[in-house]
């Protein structure tokens, strides 16, 4: 089933009308007195206990259309980081929940027979329906009003200062100010069904089932001494497939105990009215308008995997109370309340996201060395990383290291890599970086000492920048070309000096082709403005302007591609000559090559366009002529944009593809970055954003890749290359911050090997600097009273 994606979200607890001004409100002050909440969940009851905490003569009542002990789901999970601030906001709360908590530490991955405990990762859990109760014994000892099978009044903002919506995933708040909050609601491609056993896991246990019908998961972890939670949990087309969609709901539950028998011990499964259904992120660009504010479910949704929904409403809580206390007006403190949580709930839903399509995902790895795989799994989210992970367990993160192949003492990130005839030292690529730098395309000074630098700086592999094929192919004024004997040989020497001066790096070039965004200004001068005066003609697969001010190419013609696939093999035979290791070859980030690749910009009707098929045929023609130039014991490479991030464009589905058909005509992997394409895109920014369009390509097709996008530390490249999702990582600002990023990398792991060799002029320096004392003299004694 795809992703849909809905304005509006349908179903609810409670509602509330637009809200007016109420002449007898006290909303000029961030005191309210009179406070309304719809919804009677752990993050509603949890936000007026703190409110009638903070000021006992407020008046709050708590509207539940349900019954008290109603609930979806048995279990709770809290982070250490979340009891912290319940415990500093409300001890009683605090003590409460502590004496029924269930502890553990262990997570246990089953895949195929095979189970990998991983140690040190501490939970804590309790029934969901026992942490209502303690909320609704705390509500009523500080006098609020709890109001259970009663529906909202409609007209609460007007008779309230403050109006909480937490009335969940359904909320009618939210449906009654859309045009407001704007929601968008995404529903994803798995069913799922919260069920329980009559008995606790010893661990988070994820277990994995190969079925006739496709794969399964069971989710499963101990929430009191004698009950556990269980999810199943399959993609839609599986979930049909084995005839869930026809069982009833008793059907349903003993189906799922016979698959996961041996992980149940035998033993039947329980369900609380529970039903199947698909997850839905919720985003909503506003959480607040007038005196109405949305907390938990009703504002973001994070995917259970990684157990966040109570959490987040919780700390939602406390934040929205915190506000109300701290600011001058009912106003700022809205403000400020949406303003601290945006930025944690953004990066947890990105996280939730991750999670998500790991699991939708799932059958991706299921051929993974079985360590691996359970590796892979822990680190799903990027919140778990292999440093991390290292401190939790370092036994079974060395174990995985073994099995993956990193001799003793030797981080993921400077194991050798092989492409065709090339080994690279290490799995760190300097990422090509236009530096518009060039004078009529010759590389200078500047590129001999940015390249150098970095190549001395430790990579494997360090790209130039995007290299034009052409004077008109050209992006600025300052791009760099390889369409003259007198570009080859500065290019030559650049290259002599890396292989001279930083021996065992490689270095590589990337060829193309600026398409319709060409002709403009320099980045700093005004990125993508076409340029005030000099202006050349552009080309590109369609006669579409890259924005509304940007100039319109001509539309190829059958005479002109054929010109400019001898262009780029006429480059190649250059930069062969030269001395590059390894060459590029640009179809990404909409310059000429990419232009053909994506429906957006490929609007040809010859047969040159349509079809993924067709619209590939240029590319690969290109790419075809270039490997037959480019000397056979050097590899290639492709760098494609995996999604163009706007509707209508390229899908992860079409990069796959495009992927393979490059892979089939030769390529030794593929450099996969994303979006640039259109100037309307909507890119979905946050750390190692781009890296699960790499992971997707590499464990669908077996094809090496480069991961590319966010990816800022060591840890992160560590964990991406152990997991599997990629071969390489590419990293561009990094190393615009850092020349040395690879060998400070090693000195901060404390590597020394052949994977991150220092200059010989530069090795006094390969240990970290002595700082000053940071740490206080610790007691010698202590001595009791």
């Amino acid at each position: 089933m795809e992703r849909t994606v809905v304005d509006v979200p349908q179903g609810a607890r409670g509602t509330a009308r637009p809200a007016t001004t109420n002449p007898h409100s006290n909303r000029d002050t961030s005191h309210p007195l009179r406070v309304a909440i719809i919804g009677g969940g752990p993050g509603g009851l949890y936000a007026a206990a703190l409110l009638k905490r903070l000021g006992p003569t407020r008046d709050i009542t708590v509207w539940e259309r349900n019954a008290p002990d109603d609930t979806f789901g048995f279990g709770v999970v809290l982070s250490d980081e979340t009891l912290g601030g319940i415990e500093h906001a409300d001890p009683h709360v605090y003590e409460a929940l502590q004496r029924h908590f269930i502890r553990w530490d262990d997570i246990d991955i089953v895949h195929r027979n095979i189970r990998h405990t991983s140690g040190g990762h501490g939970f804590a859990a309790l029934g969901r329906k026992r942490l209502l109760e303690i909320l609704h014994t705390r509500c009523r000892e500080l006098g609020v009003d709890l109001r259970f099978h009663t529906e909202a009044p409609a007209e609460l903002p007007q008779t309230h200062d403050l109006v909480i919506a937490a009335d969940g995933i359904h909320s009618t708040t939210r449906e009654a100010y859309a045009d407001v909050f704007h929601p968008r609601v995404t529903t994803h491609r798995c069913r799922y069904i919260w069920l329980a056993a009559d008995f606790p896991f010893d661990a988070f246990r994820f277990e994995i089932a190969e079925t006739e019908h496709g794969v399964m998961q069971l989710h499963g972890y101990p929430y009191a001494p004698d009950a556990s939670t269980v999810i199943i949990e399959m993609r839609e087309e599986v979930w049909h497939a084995a005839g869930f969609d026809e069982l009833g709901e008793a059907e349903s539950v003993e189906r799922c105990a016979k698959i996961f028998g041996e992980a149940l011990r035998g033993r039947p499964l329980k369900s609380n009215n529970s039903a199947w259904t698909t997850f839905r992120t919720v985003v909503n660009d506003r959480w607040s308008h007038g005196n109405v504010v949305l907390l938990g479910d009703a504002a973001h949704t994070a995917h259970f995997s990684i157990g966040s929904g109570t959490k987040l409403a919780v700390e939602d809580a406390l934040a929205l109370a915190a506000c109300l206390e701290e600011q001058e007006s009912l106003e700022k403190a809205l403000t400020a309340y949406e303003a601290e949580r945006r930025p944690v709930v953004a990066s947890t839903q990105r996280a939730a996201r991750a999670s998500l399509e790991w699991f939708e995902n799932l059958a991706l790895y299921l051929d993974q060395p079985p360590r691996q795989f359970a590796f892979n799994l822990l680190t799903r989210s990027r919140r778990v990383t292999h440093d991390n992970l290292r401190l939790r367990d370092r036994r079974f993160t060395e174990a995985v290291e073994r099995e993956f192949g990193c001799p003793p003492g030797t981080p993921p990130m400077f194991t050798p890599f092989r492409l065709r005839g090339l080994t690279l030292r290490n799995r760190v690529v300097v990422s090509p970086m236009d530096m518009y730098s060039a004078a009529d395309g010759v590389p200078g000074d500047f590129h001999l000492v940015h390249l150098g630098a970095r190549a001395m700086g430790g990579a494997g592999l360090v790209m130039t920048e995007m290299v034009c094929v052409s004077e008109e192919g050209r992006i600025t004024p300052g791009c760099a070309g390889l369409y003259t004997g007198r570009q080859a040989e500065a290019w030559k020497r650049i290259t002599h000096f890396v292989h001279d001066r930083a021996p065992g790096t490689a270095i590589g070039v990337q060829l193309g082709h600026s398409g319709r965004k060409g002709s403009t200004k320099l980045m700093w001068e005004g990125m993508d403005e076409p340029l005030d005066e000099g202006n050349w003609p552009l080309v590109a697969a369609s006669a579409l302007p890259y924005t509304p001010s940007s100039q319109t190419p001509r539309e190829l013609s059958r005479a002109q591609l054929t010109d400019i696939r001898e262009q780029f093999a006429a480059a190649a035979c250059r930069a062969a000559r030269a001395g590059f290791d390894l060459l590029e070859l640009h179809c990404a980030h909409g310059y000429l090559l990419s232009g053909f690749l994506s429906p957006l910009t490929n609007r040809r009707t010859d047969a040159y366009g349509g079809s993924l098929e067709k619209r590939l045929r240029f590319p690969l023609e290109v790419f075809d002529a270039v490997r037959n130039v480019w000397p056979g014991e050097r590899p290639m490479t492709v760098r494609i944009s995996a999604t163009d991030w706007a509707e209508g464009g390229t899908t992860a589905e079409d990069a796959v593809e495009i992927a393979r058909a490059f892979a089939a005509h030769g390529a030794d992997a593929i450099d996969v970055s994303t979006g640039q394409v259109v100037a309307d895109e909507r890119p979905e920014f946050g750390r190692s954003y781009q890296t699960p369009f790499a992971d997707r390509i590499r464990n669908a097709t077996g094809i090496p890749v480069i991961a590319v996008g966010a990816i800022s530390s060591w840890d992160d490249v560590n964990s991406l290359i152990l997991a599997g999702r990629t071969d390489l990582c590419a990293l561009a600002r990094p190393h615009l911050y850092d020349p040395h990023w690879t060998l400070h990398a090693a000195a901060e792991q404390g590597y020394t090997g052949p994977g991150a060799v220092w200059p010989a002029p530069y090795r006094a320096g390969s240990r970290r600097p002595q700082t000053g004392r940071t740490d206080a003299p610790k007691p010698r004694l202590t001595l009791g009273g």
